[in-house]
């Protein structure tokens, strides 16, 4: 995935379309459509809206985030559509607010529930671009909220029970990514030292970063036993299988002192094999049980 924007490049996608990482937005929507699934047991076509809404949005927090990341892009991602010329600052701008808009006026079309997500990650997202992203573990906390919010705002488009239905997921994802996030810092810390970004492993050390990746990882497995009360035991033991994943994976860099043995011990993937697991867990659950 890493090479996809130069992939683009020499497939002439212009960069007004690059820019939304339409790739990473579309498969944020179908999680939207996934987490309704997962809350109703079925899929009605009004759930279109749903991926449209949070794709609208995930590209506008795309957009803007290359906007206000165009000192560092010039000479860490020079490929990017505003550092190589393709867009202007102010046409990124207009981008990302228009983006946002149409996100925010689709989901009027919704319900309150869904409405009020939907503003509130729009301007989370441009906070988080401005501001938070530079502040030691505020910018990890809004990545993991954002990520768990794409399931609460399917759930949230069958109700309150829907909510109830995707929390444990929403859970699971928001310590997951937490996790996550410390165990990426952790395996780049030498080159956020060297750029002055804050983040707990510059900080406070490696060990601090992944002993805090496993007690969040402990934290998603936690929460992923909730809906144990109406799957029963088959869920249960899918589950466990991937709680074990997890586990495995933040429980690899414990013994770590530096960063290229964090990398090597591939806990960070192993962590994302076990988040697309549990997707697959709780939607076989919803359609069989």
């Amino acid at each position: 995935m890493c090479y996809l924007p130069e992939v683009w490049q020499e497939l002439k996608i212009p960069g007004q379309i690059r820019i939304l990482r339409p790739v990473n937005a579309i498969v944020a929507g179908f999680a939207a459509v996934l987490a309704y699934f997962i809350a109703s047991g079925t899929l009605i076509p009004e759930t279109l809206t749903l991926l449209i809404i949070v794709f609208l949005i995930t590209a506008g927090g795309n957009t803007i985030n290359d906007y206000f990341d165009v000192a560092i892009d010039r000479i860490n991602r020079p490929d990017r559509p505003i550092p190589a010329g393709e867009m202007g600052m102010g046409q990124a701008a207009f981008l990302a607010f228009a983006l946002f808009s149409c996100g925010i006026l689709l989901s009027l079309f919704t319900n309150p529930l869904c409405f009020t997500i939907a503003v509130f990650n729009a301007l989370l997202l441009y906070l988080y671009a401005a501001r938070l992203k530079r502040m030691l573990f505020i910018g990890n906390m809004a990545v993991a909220y954002l990520s768990s919010s794409i399931f609460l705002f399917g759930g949230a488009f069958y109700g309150t029970d829907g909510i109830e239905k995707v929390a444990a997921i929403a859970i699971m994802t928001f310590f997951a990514m937490l996790s996550r996030e410390l165990l990426k810092a952790a395996e780049d810390v030498e080159g956020d030292a060297a750029a002055g970004a804050l983040t707990i492993p510059v900080e406070y050390g490696i060990r601090v970063a992944v002993f805090l990746s496993l007690l969040f990882a402990l934290c998603a497995m936690a929460g992923s036993l909730y809906p144990v009360r109406w799957w029963g035991g088959l869920y249960l033991a899918g589950i466990l299988v991937v709680d074990a994943v997890i586990f495995i994976a933040t429980a690899r860099p414990l013994r770590c002192r530096l960063p290229a043995c964090v990398r090597d011990t591939g806990a960070s993937t192993l962590l994302k094999i076990g988040m697309f697991s549990s997707l697959i867990v709780f939607t076989l659950s919803a359609a069989f049980l």
